[in-house]
């Protein structure tokens, strides 16, 4: 791997080739291959295929689960980077900012979703809630920081065991939102101007500061580590060029899969988005004079939801979002996911089959090719990004998803219990990791968490004291506090290790439900 020694996107923080990372067989010779080689080798990426998409799949091969989701993505990923690098007008631009490597961009994909707890975004959620208000930790809990832990931090497999000691392109690459939540950099991303997509707070939670982040304090030398290759490049809030291809393709892979995963299973119904549509084209002059009062108390009449789109995009982008634009993606989306794909339901045939695999693919296609690469990107978007009329596109097809399946009430309901079964796995094992007398026969991976977690934060309460504090700049005082935001966290992280089915039954055998002993293997 001499490559390393001269190119500083492939330094490692394990050091340079001789050091620690000789100690592992990697199979390749590139730095960003063998990246990409340890992302999809670690026990992490496999435990992704019991992990919730949308919803569970519970062994049906109809939905997508975050292991073929982030597979989807890192073929999407792959694409467009080969595009940038072979476009005699794209890739100057590219050159420009750093460069793209193919091998960045898939590892980046790959390894984008690996710290989604149970049950997706609704146990992110969750979690975040239990972080700071049970834990009191500052940074709460986050799916892409998690994510960005356990490559740096919490996977054993790399050469030191700590991490997968990747590259300093391929960690930065993963860094969708490159800030932490509450202190770095400054100034602070969410107190911009107009805050970049995600840094701006949670509605429900004002002073607990970015609602996105990619980073908890306890990796924020990971990364100033990996943002160093790109100080005279990018904007120190902005993604570099890998990240923006993999965010990309995240948008277009989850735009389109979960759209596929619900028409599978009938619950995507054409009468219903047909309407919905329909009626906007019909009357978006007359809906356009509404005020917002009155849109919001006719949200459940057809086409007053899809308005509401079209206000919220001129709200947060009207740098690039624009009525006509709207009114063709609209058109666009009817004619190919509305009046062709929806027009026959799925009932397995190979008709049926080849349906979904033609839309899939032409929409894929289609929006590949409406990425750009701008080197003044606008602080809403990063350096690669979609064209105007297919990032309308993109928002048309996430509506139909919200709407028609996010929305629903028995959606809802499957979702409120999960999230009391996780509010109730945390509250037992917080319990046990606390009973002084029971402690000791904690599960290994579990007390290995605990003291990992002592260390870092009884290390930023020496060292870095302000970086634990909240807003109001209150710093966590004692060793008990101290200790007490270390059990929180590796009580986060070891939740966010289980998969769907490992979190129903861990919480069976802590509240006495199951008849035996329980022998899945639920730590990795």
């Amino acid at each position: 791997m001499a490559h390393e020694q001269h190119d500083p996107r492939a330094a490692r923080k394990g050091g340079p080739p001789g050091g620690s990372t000789a100690k592992l067989a990697d199979l390749v010779a590139s730095p960003f291959r063998v990246d990409r080689d340890r992302i999809a080798i670690s026990p992490y990426f496999a435990r992704l295929g019991g992990v919730t998409q949308v919803v569970s799949a519970s062994g049906s091969a109809l939905l997508h689960n975050r292991l073929t989701h982030s597979i989807s993505v890192a073929q999407v990923a792959r694409a467009i980077a080969e595009r940038l690098n072979s476009s005699p007008e794209l890739s100057p631009v590219i050159d420009k900012l750093g460069g793209c490597d193919l091998d960045v961009a898939e590892a980046a994909a790959l390894g984008h979703d690996l710290g989604h707890p149970p049950f997706g975004h609704l146990g992110e959620r969750v979690l975040d809630r239990i972080a700071r208000n049970r834990f009191a930790l500052v940074d709460g809990f986050e799916g892409n920081a998690q994510s960005f832990r356990i490559l740096t931090t919490i996977d054993a497999r790399g050469p030191a065991g700590v991490g997968l000691d990747l590259t300093a392109a391929t960690r930065a690459a993963t860094l969708k939102y490159p800030w932490t939540r509450l202190h770095y950099p400054r100034p602070h991303p969410r107190e911009l101007p107009q805050p970049p997509r995600g840094a701006a707070e949670l509605d429900d939670a004002p002073g607990s500061g970015s609602a996105k982040f990619s980073a908890y304090v306890t990796e924020l030398g990971d990364v100033l580590q990996a943002r160093v290759p790109f100080e005279s490049t990018v904007e120190g809030w902005q993604q570099t060029v890998e990240a923006s291809v993999m965010d990309t393709a995240d948008d277009i892979a989850y735009a389109i899969h979960d759209l596929e995963d619900f028409h599978r299973i009938g619950v995507l119904q054409h009468a219903a988005v047909a309407t919905e549509l329909g009626h906007w084209q019909r009357q978006a002059l007359e809906l356009a004079e509404l005020d917002h009062g009155t849109l919001l108390a006719r949200g459940r009449r057809p086409g007053h939801s899809l308005e509401l789109l079209r206000r919220r995009m001129h709200a947060k982008d009207s740098w690039i979002a624009h009525d006509d634009a709207f009114a063709m993606a609209v058109a666009s989306v009817r004619a190919d996911l509305v009046d062709d794909l929806l027009a026959a339901p799925f009932d397995g045939s190979m008709e049926a089959e080849q349906a979904v695999a033609t839309f899939s693919g032409r929409w894929t296609s289609r929006l590949v090719h409406g990425v750009l690469a701008t080197e003044h990107a606008n602080v809403r978007s990063g350096h690669v990004a979609l064209h105007q009329q297919p990032w309308h596109e993109v928002q048309v097809l996430k509506f139909v998803h919200r709407q028609f399946v996010l929305l629903r009430p028995d959606f809802a309901l499957h979702q409120r219990g999960q999230a009391e079964l996780l509010s109730s796995l945390v509250d037992a094992l917080d319990s046990w990791v606390s009973d002084r007398d029971e402690a000791h026969r904690l599960p290994r991976r579990l007390h290995d968490l605990v003291e990992l977690a002592e260390r870092e934060y009884g290390e930023l309460a020496r060292d870095d004291p302000r970086s634990l504090a909240g807003a109001g700049g209150d710093v966590p005082q004692g060793r008990d506090a101290i200790r007490a935001l270390a059990r929180g966290r590796a009580v986060l992280d070891f939740v966010a290790s289980l998969t769907d089915e490992q979190a129903v039954a861990l919480l069976d055998a802590l509240s006495g439900r199951s008849g035996q002993p329980w022998s899945d293997a639920f730590v990795l």
